[in-house]
């Protein structure tokens, strides 16, 4: 498959991306992005039909950020996924701290 241009804009959240156009926008092949919702990484996970997965903004963000942790440390993908959801964790665990006073 020839690489074209990564997409790049702002997606708001009423709208989705379909598969391959969720491919075309982190610049991989769409097997990248399946593999990744089977894994249940990215999406709603393997018990949703792929060919009619929508994907929002969010996803656009972790997969962007699980890409690139993948190839910066050239980490495996179990490992990648790992990473990404304790940094979401850190990040939520903080933001209740804030919420409840207890600043960093």
């Amino acid at each position: 498959m020839a690489q074209a241009d990564p997409v790049s804009g702002v997606l708001l959240d009423e709208v989705a991306l379909t598969l391959n156009e969720l491919a075309r926008a982190c610049a991989v092949e769409p097997e990248w992005v399946v593999r990744h919702v089977r894994a249940g990484v990215l999406g709603e996970g393997d018990s949703v039909e792929l060919t009619t997965v929508q994907f929002r903004s969010g996803d656009l963000v972790r997969a962007r950020r699980l890409l690139s942790l993948e190839r910066t440390f050239d980490a495996n993908e179990d490992i990648a996924a790992l990473v990404l959801d304790l940094g979401d964790e850190i990040h939520r665990l903080r933001a209740r701290l804030r919420v409840l006073g207890a600043a960093e």
